[in-house]
């Protein structure tokens, strides 16, 4: 706080009465002294010095500011995570930008998250999407972890970091160990996806993700444009799972409108972790931006993977449109 020039009208408070309550407000507010020292030192009660504090507070005298820290929306973030129950949400300030602009903002915020909530020796999950992508190269510091890939990769021929670089690039920023494989997220039968899931390399990370102490994961939508799984997949393929009930995807476990994992998804072909391992992980980090998730990240937060959301503010803003989204943990 510093001190500036108010106006305080004459028949508010008398000149004595004015003196010693802004001396008591200057000793509290800008010299950081107790109630009880400058009640001894003015010889008077601690309730008189209460009481003079709320005197000018209620005459203009002291005026309490709460600064807005730019990029994130404070009262947004804060209705989300009580109306989830979450143990964190962010959400980004900024709105009517480009799916880029916003994949660059959600991603910059979750990786500032990671390095807070991240400790050391954490057993950490990365997995691959592409708010992950630009979370992964804003990543500078992390607490000394372990950082486990979380699933293989999902071919995108415009980009070429896939979710081995970025479990590798979190890894760096700690200078921690990374866990990693070279596999796709998605095999074309049970068959061939239970061989690639006993190599060494696949069976050791698949085995650390029942260790995770935190992950971080995208959540995306069954819908043209909202999951990089959804798009690398047949027409026919996608009929199907979205006639099974899918309507939300996260590591290649394709969620219904409940957060239920559907049945006779992609499990038996997919790469990665399960929903067991997901859901048992006490501390799940969710990237999600754009209004056209609502429905995914509502069935994740209704299956209970998600414990920290990062989105922004229109998501977040249909989100809480419909609050009866009972969270599964």
């Amino acid at each position: 706080m510093t001190e500036r020039p108010v106006t305080v009208e004459p028949g508010d408070i008398g000149p004595v009465e004015l003196l010693l309550t802004t001396s008591v407000a200057r000793r509290f507010y800008l010299e950081s002294r107790s109630k009880v020292q400058i009640a001894e030192e003015f010889g008077i009660s601690r309730f008189k010095v209460a009481r003079l504090l709320d005197s000018a507070r209620a005459a203009g005298l002291v005026r309490i500011e709460i600064g807005r820290p730019a990029g994130v929306d404070v009262e947004l973030s804060d209705r989300l995570r009580t109306a989830f129950g979450l143990r964190t949400a962010v959400v980004s300030d900024v709105s009517g930008q480009t799916d880029q602009e916003l994949r660059e903002h959600v991603g910059a915020l979750a990786a500032r998250l990671l390095g807070e909530v991240v400790e050391e020796g954490d057993v950490l999950g990365v997995a691959w999407g592409r708010s992950l992508q630009r979370m992964s190269a804003r990543l500078t510091v992390l607490p000394r972890c372990t950082v486990v890939q979380l699933c293989g990769a999902v071919p995108q021929p415009d980009v070429e970091d896939h979710s081995l670089e970025l479990t590798r690039r979190a890894a760096q920023a700690g200078g921690g160990t990374a866990v990693t494989f070279y596999a796709p997220l998605v095999m074309p039968d049970a068959s061939s996806a239970a061989a690639l899931r006993s190599h060494s390399d696949v069976a050791k990370a698949m085995d650390r993700c029942g260790e995770l102490t935190s992950a971080v994961v995208s959540v995306g939508g069954w819908a043209p444009g909202t999951s990089t799984v959804y798009d690398v997949l047949e027409p026919a393929e996608r009929t199907v799972f979205a006639d099974r009930g899918a309507v939300a995807e996260i590591c290649g476990i394709l969620l219904d409108v409940h957060g239920r994992p559907i049945d006779d998804g992609l499990q038996s072909r997919a790469v990665g972790v399960t929903y067991e391992q997901l859901h048992r992980t006490p501390d799940v980090v969710a990237l999600a931006y754009g209004a056209g998730k609502a429905a995914a990240v509502r069935s994740a937060l209704r299956g209970g993977l998600i414990t920290t959301l990062v989105t922004d503010a229109a998501l977040a803003g249909e989100l809480l449109e419909e609050k009866d989204c009972p969270v599964g943990r």
